[in-house]
């Protein structure tokens, strides 16, 4: 923390709390991966079947974070998030005694249901907490800092971990983290329970809910009739979110060019990153013939300035605001992926590679910490569990359509070295033009003139109808 900014002791505790949980989410997370062909094993999980250790998980996660997140603003964000730590206390416990498939793709995805419960509802309270501002920005930046914190931590330990204990204290490890934030929020964080009863949007919530798990399904498994009943659900969603007198998610917001561009922007940072380390690892592995523990440090130590940039981001972002640096932070992240066009099949390749992750890597995460800001600047405090369950959201989505896809591009060239090069070329034009237009739509927003704040939308038909 810099000078300038004071934290008192509870605050702090509340960081930790709320922080915490996301590192031990983003730490699990990275040592499964790296412990994944020991977990297949060690419970009968055929090499084919392996990819739905992830998929179990990524599927609720990404499926139910926006309807979660929503449930946060109407029925109180500190159970819901006490709820979704017990819940991962609980399957993380299942994980790691599962003796069979059924068992451990079972608590995956009670991981994922816990992940979308959890994580919305722990950054509508961390808004909650810090006022919009400089502190706020700060905050989220070392919250993307603990992630990218926890990614580093298991990928440079996971191996080791698995290989001296088990893959099953990747599941253990999270029992006594979670028990100890069960005992720590209820003094520390107060809820925002509404005073009256709620009515759910129930059509809103199956739509939005089935059409996303259709989407992510069809890309994960190539299924052309998953993704058009996905797409038939999510536009039935928007139907009935325009006629509903008590909306899951109001299009105003949804209109609102920070939670739109923000959003979009998000969605094209996780989408091109991951899905570039994927293709780097395969690369690594299959062409310069890396053992998993090597691999795990090539990305893990170019993690470091994942973590700085987290911290960083936040002052960027007081200074400079949101909207330049995400977009900033967007071009080091396509730029830095041109080196990586002219690898070639020799080690001498890796003397490009980590000073490119160290760059990318960092140009990353700080468009994470922007994207997240702009996506929740400027909304009433009612309305930010929708607004982390959108950020939340489209980063598991884009976590899980961003493989399948560009694994696809590469696939259609015969040889893997011209894949992996069409793939990353893929790469960098897709952010570039992401880049471009974020840069446009909210250049666009901040000329507009706006009657007073917040307001949704910010144009003369909309402050007419709220007046209405």
């Amino acid at each position: 923390m810099s000078d300038d900014i004071h934290l008192g002791r509870r605050e702090r505790l509340i960081l930790f709390v709320l922080l915490g949980t996301g590192f031990m989410l983003s730490v699990d997370f990275s040592i499964l991966n790296v412990a994944l062909p020991d977990v297949g094993a060690g419970v009968g999980l055929s090499r084919t079947a392996l990819p739905w250790v992830a998929s179990a998980y990524a599927l609720p996660a990404a499926g139910f974070s926006l309807l979660f997140g929503r449930l946060g603003d109407l029925f109180g964000r500190r159970r819901l998030f006490l709820a979704g730590v017990a819940l991962l206390l609980l399957s993380s416990l299942l994980g790691g005694l599962a003796g069979s498939p059924q068992l451990l793709l079972t608590a995956r995805a009670l991981q994922g249901f816990a992940t979308a419960m959890a994580t919305p509802a722990a950054l509508s309270l961390l808004l909650g907490t810090f006022k919009e501002g400089p502190t706020r920005a700060r905050v989220l930046g070392l919250n993307g800092a603990l992630l990218s914190g926890g990614f580093t931590v298991g990928a440079l330990v996971g191996g080791t971990l698995v290989s001296v204990l088990s893959w099953r204290a990747a599941f253990f490890l999270n029992v006594p983290f979670a028990a100890l934030i069960l005992l720590l929020t209820p003094a520390l964080i107060t809820d925002n329970a509404p005073p009256h009863r709620v009515k759910l949007d129930l059509p809103g919530a199956v739509t939005v809910s089935g059409g996303l798990l259709a989407v992510i399904y069809a890309a994960v498994e190539k299924s052309a009739p998953a993704g058009i009943a996905g797409a038939v659900l999510l536009a039935a969603f928007w139907v009935i979110e325009l006629r509903s007198p008590a909306p899951l998610a109001p299009v105003r917001i949804l209109r609102r060019p920070t939670v739109k561009w923000g959003n979009a922007a998000g969605f094209v940072v996780f989408t091109m990153e991951t899905a570039m380390i994927f293709l780097m690892t395969l690369y690594l592995q299959g062409v310069l013939g890396l053992s998993p523990l090597v691999t795990g440090f090539v990305f893990g130590v170019p993690g470091l300035a994942a973590m700085a940039a987290g911290v960083i981001a936040g002052r960027l972002i007081g200074r400079f605001g949101h909207r330049d640096v995400l977009v900033a932070g967007m071009a080091v992240q396509s730029l830095s992926m041109v080196p990586l066009l002219f690898i070639g099949t020799h080690r001498i390749a890796l003397a490009v590679i980590i000073p490119v992750l160290f760059v990318s890597f960092f140009g990353h995460v700080t468009a994470i910490v922007a994207y997240t800001v702009t996506g929740t600047t400027g909304l009433a405090e009612d309305e930010h569990g929708l607004a982390t369950g959108m950020t939340s959201m489209t980063q598991q989505v884009a976590i899980s359509v961003g493989i399948p896809i560009l694994s696809s591009v590469a696939a259609t060239q015969t040889s893997q070295m011209s894949g992996l090069r069409l793939a990353l070329g893929a790469d960098v034009a897709v952010t570039a033009a992401g880049l471009t237009l974020t840069w446009l739509g909210l250049t666009r927003h901040r000329r507009r003139p706006e009657p007073t704040e917040p307001l949704p939308l910010g144009s003369e038909r909309q402050l007419t109808a709220s007046k209405g």
